[in-house]
């Protein structure tokens, strides 16, 4: 049924130019969302499937059944504006479903910035100040060094590659922040020093006494006791006697090559048996 366009009403004219606007700005939202889905992957490379996209000849065939379903008594303004009604339905919907179906951009999260240089520095020397501590703390206790004297014997793998880290860490600590270049090469150090450390301390935790004989873990034992001794005692002359025996017994064992006892250990054995207490 065709319409005469001199018969239609000033709201006809305007629902018709108001539908025509939607149009208008529908295919052009679809034209811009169509380069956006043309610069991402498609389907077969991982990217997110388009929205379908209505071809033209549906449009026409939903005119077609609206003109059909208003024609007869109704006047032919109320069936101009029902088809642009239609139309106006139609556009919001392929829009709703064209953003929903495109995909949202996926923005990969920033790295955290790495520390500036001092930073890094001041933390490597604060951790190799710990390192320094636990390995002193060890070689000054007599009671540690004969619980786990291969820390202290340099022929045990774990321990030779534990003082060879220490010592490079040693050798590149500096008092005042000496550049980005030795700062990191001192950083890089004292994070091998400390691995070392860990598995010098597991692997001498394993081996403990297993290597002496019979005897010798005898008399390791017995200078224990006799260190127990002497650290519970209250009876002075008593406590001097312990260490006294303790210290004798101690260095024949690093005489005779069964233990190794580092020269602060001996040390605070020497102070204990003149009458002081064992830093």
């Amino acid at each position: 049924m065709r319409h005469d366009p001199a018969r239609f009403r000033p709201r006809d004219l305007r629902a018709f130019e108001d539908g025509r606007r939607l149009r208008e700005e529908a295919a052009r939202r679809r034209r811009q969302r169509h380069r956006v889905r043309a610069r991402r992957p498609g389907p077969g490379r991982g990217g997110a499937r388009a929205a379908p996209v209505v071809h033209a000849a549906g449009l026409l065939a939903l005119l077609a059944v609206v003109s059909a379903a208003t024609a007869g008594p109704l006047t032919p303004g109320f069936g101009l504006i029902g088809i642009l009604f239609a139309l106006v339905v139609l556009n919001r919907v392929l829009a709703w479903r064209m953003l929903t179906a495109s995909p949202a951009v996926q923005v990969p999260p920033l790295a955290p910035p790495a520390p500036p240089p001092d930073r890094a520095w001041l933390g490597a020397k604060q951790r190799f100040a710990q390192l320094r501590g636990a390995y002193a703390g060890y070689e000054c206790d007599p009671m540690q060094v004969l619980r786990l004297p291969a820390l202290a014997d340099v022929t045990v793998p774990s321990t030779a590659r534990f003082v060879d880290a220490f010592a490079e860490a040693q050798a590149l600590d500096t008092d005042a922040f000496p550049g980005p270049g030795h700062a990191e090469r001192f950083t890089t150090a004292v994070d091998g020093a400390e691995r070392a450390w860990g598995a010098a301390r597991d692997a001498a935790e394993r081996i403990r006494l297993s290597t002496l004989s019979p005897g010798e873990r005898a008399c390791v034992e017995r200078i224990i006791k006799l260190l127990t001794t002497a650290r519970d005692s209250d009876s002075e002359p008593e406590r001097l006697a312990a260490y006294t025996r303790a210290r004798a017994e101690l260095l024949k064992l690093d005489q005779t090559g069964v233990l190794h006892v580092p020269l602060p250990a001996q040390a605070a054995l020497e102070e204990a048996a003149r009458g002081q207490l064992p830093s």
